[in-house]
């Protein structure tokens, strides 16, 4: 992983996550380089001189996509618009709940987005899930023609959200192989916990199954080939879902998180690296709890131990062998318990895919195309087979 903050793990993924949004490695640069003194006092304690820093460069590229724009120079305008966006996210990620500058920030990447994606012409409908009476937010991204198309729900992790997951090339990477993807911003995530107060929940099939019904209101979506997919934690709610919702039609996750409840009992150990600043602040609030120890019995559920045995669909497993966070041993677990998946499938990155830390985060391309290329190519067989019945 590229690290320019020695010793600073949090930092180095922030970073590494901004490049694989699309950021512009200069711009980072201009952004990392005034707060190496910083880094030094760890994770949490720099993290609003971060905020700063990232956010001047983030002005900067807005303020030049909004001189491209004037000129009518509209691609190179949502480009920059796009960039800026991740940056203000990337910087928001990084900050306590409590830290107030934070809001204004996500709300400017959000607005950014759908910006620089109108300019450039990339379809990403912004859609209502219908949730324990009121809603979610999600993102569609399709490629306007209407045509019924194979359809991935795409679900966060832990710290994530949707329009960063779109960013990370996921959407294009799908739409070149003929599926739409709808991108989520489950309870504990993004807009969901941000603007909706919505929490987590261990029993993500009770949001799950409203996405898939959703779905099934579109003419542009194949009723009969409808997917889900997660990365890091939705590692662990992509196969819950696919376990307890036999509709989807194929599971897919980027990162293994099988025992996830005991991997924070581990944190609470200092084992294993962090995603974010302020951690067990932001997993409290991610959930609903004031107390650790609360949330810990709470989160002690989360294990798909005897969920993904119920799984029929297709099963696609990838992790990377060096993944500082989730470690590599959940993978095996996920896949060999998966003994009902019509096709179960177990990918390992290593040094020879230049791809080895959490989902991808040293590349993002390899975990990401290949789960599209498994999808796509799982997907044909479904329909072949539809096909085969039929007649």
């Amino acid at each position: 992983m590229f690290e320019p903050f020695p010793g600073n793990y949090v930092w180095n993924l922030a970073t590494n996550l901004a490049l694989v949004c699309g950021g512009n490695h200069g711009e980072i640069d201009e952004a990392n380089r005034p707060i190496q003194e910083a880094s030094r006092a760890g994770a949490d304690a720099g993290s609003a001189q971060m905020f700063d820093s990232w956010i001047r460069v983030a002005d900067q590229v807005a303020a030049n996509a909004a001189a491209d724009e004037a000129e009518g120079f509209r691609l190179s305008a949502g480009t920059k618009y796009l960039r800026a966006s991740g940056y203000y996210l990337a910087a928001e990620r990084m900050q306590s709940r409590d830290y107030a500058p934070r809001w204004a920030a996500y709300d400017k990447g959000l607005e950014l987005f759908h910006m620089g994606a109108a300019l450039r012409g990339i379809h990403v409908d912004k859609v209502e899930i219908p949730y324990e009476g009121g809603s979610y937010t999600a993102i569609f991204h399709h490629d306007g023609s209407g045509t019924p198309r194979p359809t991935l729900v795409s679900v966060n992790g832990l710290d994530s959200m949707k329009e960063q997951v779109f960013m990370a090339g996921h959407g294009q990477s799908n739409l070149e192989r003929g599926m739409n993807t709808l991108f989520v911003d489950q309870p504990g995530t993004g807009e969901a916990i941000r603007k909706r107060g919505l929490p987590a929940v261990f029993d993500g099939e009770r949001w799950g199954t409203p996405a898939l019904e959703y779905l099934l209101t579109r003419s542009d979506v194949d009723p009969a080939r409808i997917g889900i997919f997660g990365l890091s934690f939705g590692g662990y709610h992509a196969p819950r879902i696919a376990a307890n919702e036999p509709r989807y039609a194929l599971c897919a996750v980027m990162g293994a998180n099988h025992v996830w409840g005991r991997r924070q009992r581990e944190r609470v150990a200092n084992e294993g690296e962090n995603p974010v600043p302020h951690y067990w602040d932001h997993v409290k609030w991610v959930f609903g709890f004031d107390d650790r120890d609360a949330l810990l019995a709470y989160t002690d559920q989360v294990d798909l131990t005897g969920q993904v045995e119920k799984i029929r669909a297709p099963f696609l497993v990838t992790h990377g062998e060096n993944d500082r966070q989730i470690p590599a041993y959940n993978a095996p677990l996920s896949y060999d318990q998966a003994v009902n998946s019509t096709k179960r499938t177990l990918r390992m990155f290593t040094k020879a895919d230049f791809e080895v830390e959490h989902c991808g985060a040293d590349n993002g391309t390899g975990m990401r195309d290949y789960i599209a290329d498994w999808c796509a190519q799982t997907f044909a067989e479904i329909g072949a087979k539809i096909g085969t019945e039929a007649r």
